[in-house]
């Protein structure tokens, strides 16, 4: 009997993603299969090998690999030990369906960039609460994936202070209950790609980040006011105590709690009576 596999499993509330899949196998070896989403894989251990459309191929840690719906394809360790992997289902909705035929020429895509990106990517969907980070950073690699499949090159820099100046406006207005990446192209008549580019150009900073900021200086108000952490971590926006701890952390630099006992310290220090020295 083999190993048990290590593996986990969920759909997050991203739209574009299918499903997330990590999993660490020590023996497992997959049959010729097919899937109805784009697989984006990336190996973080070992090396996996697999045939797609009769051709052998390798996916080492050092590349990304994608593989197109509806075509069959295989897989297992190619050294010992097995491999740990981790893997996007693209909704068919993130690439077009006419870069098939070329995905199924190239699966490879030897870009140690776009691998620093999906790593990034799955990193932030194991958090709940970041969803507009993940959808704009899904935006960037579905425009890299097809970029690679069409053999483009960057897309150039077209300046649109406008539409970054309008998702701003839209930012500010919804930062509390937030909004998705869909919703604000909707909202400004802009592709969702073209928005976190021209926001990040403008402002320099992605959408999320914008966002967030915004939240941790609403709390740091309510803190200040005398509001409880968990109060204040609902009130301003985050989706539990855990995210707004983490994020608030990350941009004071110190805990929720720290921060109302220093604040509250302060206070105290300022209202105490004065005695004239001899």
């Amino acid at each position: 009997m083999g190993a048990r596999p290590d593996i986990t499993a969920w759909r997050p509330d991203v739209e574009g993603i299918d499903e997330v899949f990590h999993a660490r196998f020590a023996d497992h070896a997959y049959p010729m299969h097919t899937h109805d989403a784009w697989t984006l894989l990336i190996v973080d251990e070992g090396t996996v090998r697999y045939d797609l459309d009769r051709h052998e191929h390798g996916a080492p840690s050092s590349v990304v690999t994608l593989l197109p719906p509806h075509v069959p394809h295989n897989g297992g360790a190619a050294t010992p030990g097995g491999f740990r992997k981790r893997v996007l289902y693209l909704s068919t909705t993130q690439i077009d369906a006419d870069l098939v035929g070329r995905a199924v020429d190239r699966p490879v895509l030897r870009d140690p960039r776009l691998r620093h990106r999906v790593d990034q990517l799955h990193r932030t969907l194991e958090r709940p609460g970041d969803e507009l980070e993940a959808q704009s950073r899904l935006a960037l690699v579905s425009e890299h994936l097809a970029r690679h499949l069409r053999d483009e090159t960057a897309a150039p820099r077209v300046p649109d202070r406008r539409v970054a100046f309008a998702l701003r406006d839209l930012l500010d207005e919804r930062f509390i209950e937030g909004l998705t990446l869909r919703e604000a192209a909707e909202r400004l008549h802009s592709h969702h790609t073209h928005l976190v580019r021209a926001f990040s150009r403008e402002f320099g900073m992605a959408p999320h980040q914008y966002l967030t900021g915004r939240r941790v200086d609403l709390a740091r108000r309510l803190l200040l006011g005398g509001m409880r952490a968990p109060e204040v971590a609902a009130s301003a926006g985050f989706y539990d105590q855990s995210h707004f701890s983490r994020h608030f952390r990350r941009v004071v630099g110190t805990s929720p709690g720290h921060y109302a006992r220093a604040g509250s310290e302060a206070v105290r220090r300022s209202s105490a009576p004065r005695t004239n020295a001899a």
